[in-house]
């Protein structure tokens, strides 16, 4: 895998929203948490329209995207939000540049079309939350900051303050690079040159807003597409804000997960923190790392960035 190189001091962070729209004020509330960080926010020309349910047209959302992926200055490329929208553009979307001058792709949700892309092409991204979210939390902020500022391995990653341990769905260890994102995004690539390939990897997965029988569902399309052939092991984050949370007549996600999952002979973890939460791991794409769902713990086995 090709590590982008760290983020210093002072370095210009593009922000581009290639997906949903963004509330108002919510592209100055990011470019703020950039400067608190040491860097210098690049606000793309379009990140605060709107097209309906898109934030500005196919063109213009692929032109701020392609600015950031061609600029010669930035260090980083930050996506605002998530919502819908990336795949309508990734066909088009030209990553040789990134490639060529590798940089740090952040964002997740809709976004994690782009880093199946680019996970393709051999470069880390990060799995990380989004700058324009009202709850983002300190902690989350802090552990991007750092696994994006140090060329160290991160070891195993602190779980947030007062959170409940993850649960062994199937406990077990399992070594490998890691891979996934949003379960609705893993699932709508099946089929396509961006599949998930989960050959040897630790697979997460996280999802938002999903009632139980559909995360059955998109479990079911990646097993029947053989899309997590060959996995050493899962990891779950959040399921939040599923209309069925609390239902006694309805099968828990972690149920669904169990049911759905368990044939592969893996270990299977559940509860872990990232995804739609404000206490929220980042996740370095394609670096080698270790799961211990007994533990419930994830330590990152490589540095995710370089000198």
């Amino acid at each position: 895998m090709i590590r982008p190189a760290r983020l210093r001091r002072g370095a210009v962070v593009s922000l581009v929203a290639p997906a949903g729209p963004l509330a108002e004020g919510a592209v100055e509330l990011a470019a703020e948490r950039v400067r608190q960080l040491g860097w210098e926010p690049d606000i793309g020309p379009h990140a605060r329209g709107r097209r309906g349910y898109l934030s500005g047209s196919d063109p213009e959302r692929l032109a701020d995207l392609q600015a950031a992926i061609d600029s010669p200055v930035n260090a980083a490329i930050w996506c605002l939000r998530g919502g819908y929208g990336t795949m309508r553009i990734l066909p088009e979307v030209e990553l040789t540049p990134l490639i060529r001058r590798p940089r740090p792709f952040i964002g997740f949700s809709d976004n994690t079309a782009l880093h199946l892309a680019l996970h393709r092409q051999g470069l880390v991204g990060f799995h990380g939350p989004h700058p324009a979210s009202p709850s983002l939390s300190a902690y989350s902020i802090d552990l991007l900051a750092s696994l994006l500022r140090n060329d160290r391995p991160a070891g195993i990653l602190p779980l947030p303050p007062r959170f409940v341990n993850p649960e062994p769905l199937v406990e077990g260890t399992a070594t490998g690079a890691l891979v996934g994102g949003n379960l609705s995004l893993l699932a709508a690539t099946v089929g396509t040159r961006y599949q998930l390939d989960a050959r040897g990897a630790i697979v997460f997965l996280e999802e938002v807003g999903e009632p139980v029988y559909r995360v059955d569902r998109l479990l079911t399309q990646l097993l029947l597409a053989g899309a997590l052939e060959g996995t050493v092991g899962i990891m779950v984050g959040a399921f939040s804000a599923s209309p069925d949370e609390g239902s006694p007549d309805l099968p828990s996600v972690a149920e669904v997960v169990y049911d759905r999952l368990q044939r592969l002979g893996v270990p299977i973890g559940i509860g872990y923190p990232f995804g739609h939460v404000p206490d929220s791991w980042t996740l370095p794409l394609g670096i080698q790392a270790r799961l211990d769902t007994g533990a419930g713990t994830l330590e990152l086995l490589e540095p995710a960035v370089s000198r």
